[in-house]
């Protein structure tokens, strides 16, 4: 069913911006403007079984083949680069590497399309120091082995607001009109914030951590999994609205999901992880202009041509070689025959169970989509960091043999547009910040793509983000796939006429961007799944690496799983002794 407009802001941003809305049926638009997405029909090409078959002389050897150019697909080429093996290729569907930490640009600025920003990682995590370091934003070592991140990395004051009761305060708890209990509750939270902080098992391990395979496996913690953040809050008592629409806030922000429908174990991660201390601050967050597509551009600098944009893999089966055999009746006694034995069907029926590890090699097979030619590649190892859900789908014999589906894997649809702006908006209140939110909207509100510039004034560009928390997940990205551009600038621009009237004479140019399976959702019971602990396990020479594995999209989860994937293929291509 295809809604009107009152009924797509209803469903997206709610009554309070219908309330705000204009009656026409018309409304100004921007001058200019593109509809953005991920490949959609090749996607439902491959769910709806298109294969391709490469031609003899479309083969190429490989010692790894990567299959996925975002995060996890680029951090396992850099791991295997690290350690001197270059012989790999990256596969990526899409036209440009990163995934959702892709990035765009204009003759004024960069900007990003999903992911913006990294937290300054702790101690623990040397690997994302050392990728930092490399980067040139790592100035030194504190002497517990914590970055000293170079100043100009380190997100610019000022950096949040929220506007609320129609003006614009600093932070974003929603403290003004807070009464005496409000704060006294958030003072409460923080204190169990602390306690989760200070938590330690009996190895030394936090109740929370990130990469989250440095977390505790205590019951005590795990069982978190079994309610949601929401339920937790008035399990203590905590009923504060202002309290509830940060948590919520911070649910939608990193997962996804509403505080109803986040796991209470990642709600409580979120808050409790990326503090050093009890006590302390939060983290400082590290931001470019681009996001997270500055890490993104030099990861793949670092595999340079390796990576091959355009790439949908539509295959992975065993190899059998092809080899010589005699036949004595020929003149000599010998004659080649060059003899090619049956592909994977013909030769590993549905339900066998076959290891991918017996055969020399494995075959991907993929399909150019630019010059839509077949093509395949002969490899020992796969690193798998699509989404798990296309595993089945991609893998012959993958759930036969392994017993594993993706059946409680979900994910969540995002709604990003890049508003490209003649000039500030006015302000009356407290100034434009890097990360912008409206207090009463269902969407994120926004980033300033100029603001770590220090470029105050004039032009600049808005990264406006809304993630849909429908509990029906397929349903919300089918919608999605059917409103048109006009229908998403004016749901955006009806968004940021609160806060800025005037919004829709500035704009001159709005890019939307669809994201269907933007991100895995932590859902109560999912973490302590025996389906998301399973997953990360390999499949013969096939080892996974995403970010589903973890049940949480952050960028350290992405980058943990593609060095861990590429450490295991070290290990299977290593000499025996």
């Amino acid at each position: 069913m295809t809604l009107t407009r009152r009924e797509l802001i209803l469903t997206l941003l709610g009554a309070p911006a219908l309330l705000s809305a204009g009656c026409s049926d018309t409304p100004r638009l921007p001058p200019a403007g593109e509809l953005l997405g991920q490949s959609w029909e090749i996607g439902h090409r491959l769910r709806d079984g298109f294969r391709s078959q490469p031609s003899a002389d479309q083969w190429q050897n490989v010692g790894v083949a990567i299959i996925g150019g975002g995060v996890a697909g680029l951090s396992a080429a850099w791991r295997l680069k690290q350690n001197g093996y270059e012989d790999f290729v990256v596969l990526e569907l899409e036209s440009q590497p990163g995934g959702t930490s892709r990035s765009g640009r204009c003759d004024l600025t960069p900007y990003p399309w999903g992911a913006h920003y990294l937290p300054v990682p702790l101690a623990h995590n040397r690997d994302l120091i050392r990728l930092l370091d490399q980067m040139g934003v790592v100035e030194s070592l504190a002497d517990d082995g914590s970055p000293v991140i170079a100043e100009q990395f380190l997100c610019r004051d000022p950096d949040e607001r929220v506007f609320v009761e129609g003006e614009w305060i600093e932070g974003l708890y929603p403290a003004k009109g807070a009464t005496e209990d409000d704060l006294a509750q958030l003072a409460a939270f923080r204190k169990e914030i602390d306690r989760w902080a200070a938590w330690r098992d009996a190895d030394g391990r936090r109740a929370f951590s990130i990469p989250i395979r440095h977390s505790t496996d205590d019951a005590e913690v795990l069982k978190l999994d079994q309610v949601s953040i929401a339920e937790w809050l008035r399990q203590h008592g905590w009923t504060s609205p202002r309290l509830h629409w940060l948590v919520d806030y911070s649910c939608r922000d990193d997962y996804g999901l509403t505080a109803e429908q986040t796991s209470a174990w990642a709600g409580l991660l979120y808050f409790a992880a990326r503090l050093k201390e009890p006590g302390a601050d939060h983290q400082p967050l590290m931001t470019w202009p681009e996001g997270n597509g500055r890490i993104v551009a030099h990861l793949a600098d670092q595999a340079g041509t390796r990576v091959k944009t355009g790439m949908a893999v539509t295959q992975i089966r065993p190899y059998v070689a092809e080899h010589q055999t005699t036949n004595p009746g020929e003149p000599g006694g010998v004659s080649p025959r060059t003899i090619r034995e049956h592909n994977v069907r013909e030769l590993t029926p549905p339900g066998s169970p076959r290891d991918l590890a017996e055969g020399d090699r494995l075959e991907v097979l993929a399909f150019d989509t630019a010059s839509e030619q077949p093509i395949g590649f002969r490899t020992k190892s796969v690193i798998f960091t699509a989404p798990q859900f296309l595993a089945p789908r991609l893998i012959d014999g993958f759930t036969e043999r392994t017993g594993r589906s993706a059946e409680q894997f979900e994910y969540g649809s995002w709604l990003v547009a890049n508003l490209h702006l003649s000039r500030r908006p006015r302000e009356s209140s407290f100034p434009l910040s890097w990360d912008n939110v409206i207090h009463d909207s269902r969407s994120l509100g926004y980033v300033v793509a100029t603001h770590q510039s220090g470029n105050d004034h004039g032009p600049t560009v808005l990264t406006w983000y809304h993630p849909l928390c429908d509990d029906d997940a397929k349903a919300a990205r089918q919608q999605l796939l059917k409103a048109t551009w006009s229908d998403l600038a004016d749901l955006v621009l009806t968004d940021l006429e609160r806060p800025h009237p005037e919004i829709r004479s500035l704009v001159t140019r709005l890019d939307v961007f669809r994201w269907g399976h933007a991100m895995i959702r932590p859902r109560p019971g999912f973490i302590s799944s025996r389906q998301r602990r399973e997953a990360v396990l390999p499949d013969g020479r096939i080892h996974f690496a995403n970010t589903d594995l973890s049940g949480i999209a952050l960028f350290e989860e992405a980058f943990d799983h593609g060095l861990r994937a590429a450490d295991e293929v070290l290990v299977s291509l290593a000499p025996n002794p």
